[in-house]
């Protein structure tokens, strides 16, 4: 008997995906209690489970600290020896199990009892000691694991984890919650350079060079050169930015830069960004512009200019 990898492979992702599936559909009042009771939420919520389950509490715990609910896992068995103390009376707890009978709970569904303690059980079995301790029960599919006879935790699992990621992201959503504020919980890596923002990473505005519509090209050029981010910007009466000299704007113009002023070669109303503008929609904005150099305005106005170099430098591409 020939063994087919591709096949496997196929068949646990197709069992999978069609438990995922069955659960979406199933989707409802709950679900909505549940989102509305974690957002009532003002302590943290505490996510418990053991084995496997474990497991996948603690990636849910992390994803939901990572997206601003404040979230942490408490180990059923070591909440049996001192960390129940860690949980609250303004805490949430969610309890993850899939037959919903696991003896290293009970401790965890006493204290929770006694103190009047919300708690929220993932679980395929109602009726079973978690569910029965619950205030609300989110019930998983009864679906079969992607193992077969062997019954290792599989489709459970991920079906667990895809109900998290759910709760998470419909909980962010409830609460407002944006990039910025996902940047507070990520500031290093790729996704943190991403997430900073050009005030972060601009040349203040004693560093952006500068001209008015009348200034004769020689001494813009001196500007340019001098501070050598291959761009001036350029400035009205009231200190608006209404154009830019590129290195593109001298080419075209390089025969008779001498007998020019900047007004008469400047690009007028230049792509700009904000202070509060994502570094990693400036990045895609001067690349997909095809230029190396924005100014950043508030109210019109420069207050600094945001390089290629600077953003390649933090990271962001």
């Amino acid at each position: 008997m020939s063994f087919d990898a591709v096949a496997v492979g196929r068949r646990v992702l197709a069992t999978e995906a069609e438990a995922i599936g069955v659960m979406a559909d199933e989707l409802g009042e709950a679900f909505v209690r549940a989102v509305e009771i974690l957002f009532a939420c003002k302590g943290r919520i505490v996510l418990t489970g053991m084995g496997k389950s474990g497991h996948v509490a603690r990636k849910i715990a992390a994803t939901m600290a990572s997206t601003g609910a404040p979230a942490m896992f408490v180990h059923p068995a070591e909440a049996s020896h001192g960390d129940l103390g860690m949980i609250g009376v303004d805490d949430v707890i969610l309890a993850l199990s899939r037959s919903g009978e696991v003896r290293e709970l009970a401790d965890i569904l006493a204290y929770a009892s006694r103190f009047g303690i919300a708690l929220i059980a993932i679980t395929a079995n109602p009726e079973s000691a978690l569910g029965k301790a619950a205030t609300l029960v989110l019930k998983l599919p009864d679906a079969p694991e992607a193992t077969g006879e062997v019954s290792a935790p599989t489709t459970s699992t991920t079906l667990q984890i895809a109900l998290g990621d759910a709760l998470a992201v419909a909980l962010l959503e409830r609460r407002g919650f944006t990039a910025r504020d996902f940047h507070v919980f990520h500031p290093g890596g790729k996704l943190g350079a991403m997430l900073r923002t050009v005030g972060d990473l601009m040349h203040k505005l004693e560093e952006a060079p500068l001209a008015t519509e009348h200034t004769p090209m020689p001494e813009a050029l001196r500007v340019m050169t001098q501070r050598k981010l291959g761009i001036v910007g350029v400035v009205s009466g009231d200190g608006a930015l209404i154009g830019v000299v590129t290195d593109g704007d001298l080419r075209r113009n390089f025969d008779e830069l001498a007998g020019k002023t900047v007004g008469e070669i400047m690009t007028r109303n230049p792509k700009a960004v904000t202070p509060e503008t994502l570094a990693g929609d400036a990045a895609r904005l001067m690349n997909d512009s095809r230029i190396t150099a924005l100014f950043v305005v508030r109210d019109g106005r420069p207050v600094g200019v945001l390089h290629v170099h600077d953003v390649l430098g933090a990271g962001v591409v």
